[in-house]
């Protein structure tokens, strides 16, 4: 299990990382969700060892990642956004390197290199020089040479980042594969890629934890309500028509390329819900044309957008 325990990290004056925790349990996937620049990042050099933390620590199982960091690290296997290659080295002679870098046995070697390449399917381009693979073959190269050890913990750093649709279709695939018997923690700003991938997501901002949570729970507990959106005529104004109905808490107004229409996003109050028929006959006693009316509900993507731009400004129950 990995255990991330109030961790604490600060370069100069910034304040990278403030009290960070969370946990993955065994045979769970959890996204790291964040913006760039939201400490996701040096968390995870925090988890890998690259980065002492100022304060807390980090547990792989019952060993702690810098007090012990040596039998700590070589329990995790780490797939950084870059990943590290020798393009002159041919493919199962890099990952026979790496498991040699990692401690494993020589007479158990050339087993775990091919268990690795079968695991990552790299069979095919085995006798091919790194340097001419295409990107989502090195991703996978990368995988290998992570898991050539045998980690209990997986950490895979924006790893489906400069695919093709393609490529990160197969490397979803791989990951779940991959996740099957072991922790594995899997950090992106790309919240379609973590909601496709993920059992679970830890949303981190301004280097702090703003959510934790699988994604039906995060957005059953938000506080926030459904949006009325209705594209309607520019004339009569639409704002005072719409605002008149009862349960109409705000309105706003959003100017579109077509001219002589506009959008405008209605907040209901508390208890109201759906307001669908009421706008509708509001805008229709009123003259107003109206060529869309429809409800935007809280989704993870609205979560994640309200807890980034306006932090404390939605609910969220967390939880392991």
């Amino acid at each position: 299990m990995l255990s991330v325990q109030g961790v604490h990290k600060s370069f100069g004056s910034i304040r990278a990382v403030r009290g960070v925790s969370f946990e993955v349990r065994p045979g769970q996937v959890v996204g790291l969700l964040g913006p760039n620049g939201a400490g996701k990042t040096t968390t995870i050099r925090m988890i890998t060892g690259f980065l002492p933390p100022d304060d807390g620590r980090v547990m792989i199982g019952d060993l702690d990642v810098s007090r012990d960091s040596a039998r700590a690290r070589a329990k995790i296997g780490y797939l950084p956004e870059s990943a590290p290659h020798y393009p002159e080295m041919k493919v199962r002679e890099f990952i026979a390197h790496r498991a040699a870098l990692f401690g494993v046995a020589r007479q158990g070697r050339e087993r775990a290199v091919g268990e690795a390449m079968e695991r990552c399917q790299l069979g095919a381009v085995a006798s091919r020089r790194v340097g001419v693979l295409s990107k989502g073959f090195k991703q996978r190269v990368g995988l290998a040479a992570a898991i050539v050890h045998g980690p209990s913990v997986l950490v895979l750093d924006e790893p489906t980042n400069g695919l093709d649709p393609t490529q990160v279709r197969e490397a979803r695939s791989l990951i779940k594969d991959l996740a099957k018997d072991r922790t594995l923690l899997f950090s992106s700003h790309v919240l379609s890629e973590v909601e496709r991938v993920c059992d679970r997501v830890v949303m981190i901002a301004g280097g702090e934890l703003r959510a934790d949570g699988t994604p039906g729970d995060l957005v059953e507990k938000t506080s926030l309500t459904p949006v009325h959106v209705i594209e309607c005529a520019r004339t009569p104004d639409p704002l005072p028509i719409l605002r008149k109905v009862e349960g109409v808490a705000d309105a706003k107004l959003e100017a579109l390329a077509d001219e002589g229409w506009v959008r405008v996003r209605i907040t209901p109050r508390a208890g109201h819900r759906d307001l669908r028929e009421a706008l509708a006959a509001a805008a229709r006693g009123a003259g107003l044309a109206v060529r869309e009316l429809s409800i935007d509900r809280p989704s993870l993507e609205r979560l994640f957008a309200e807890l980034i731009e306006r932090p404390g400004a939605v609910g969220v129950g967390g939880g392991a």
